[in-house]
């Protein structure tokens, strides 16, 4: 497994904690590099790289998620820019704002 897909899940994890507000399920599809799972309806969260249906799925280059994660590229601007792509409830994009 590539190792910037293994420090991103673990950001991630750290970053949502135990309990935050997402309340939905995520997923980070980066393509071939593989994907980051968010289950943040279970109390405490899973996040691994588990390939699962979710409420959300933001598809992006790794190299976006690590920009997303270090606060380089914010969700909106990435939206926008085509760079990040959203399927499903859109809802759950807006709230992960208060996340990354």
């Amino acid at each position: 497994m590539n190792s910037q897909l293994v420090e991103c899940t673990n950001r991630i994890r750290e970053k949502l904690g135990q309990n935050s507000s997402l309340h939905a399920t995520l997923k980070f599809d980066c393509g071939v590099e593989g994907v980051v799972f968010v289950d943040a309806l279970q109390n405490p969260h899973i996040v691994d790289n588990q390939s699962r249906e979710a409420i959300c799925t933001v598809t992006l280059s790794l190299l976006d998620l690590v920009a997303l994660l270090d606060g380089e590229l914010k969700p909106v601007q990435g939206f926008m820019s085509g760079r990040l792509k959203l399927a499903g409830d859109m809802s759950v994009a807006m709230r992960l704002q208060k996340v990354v």
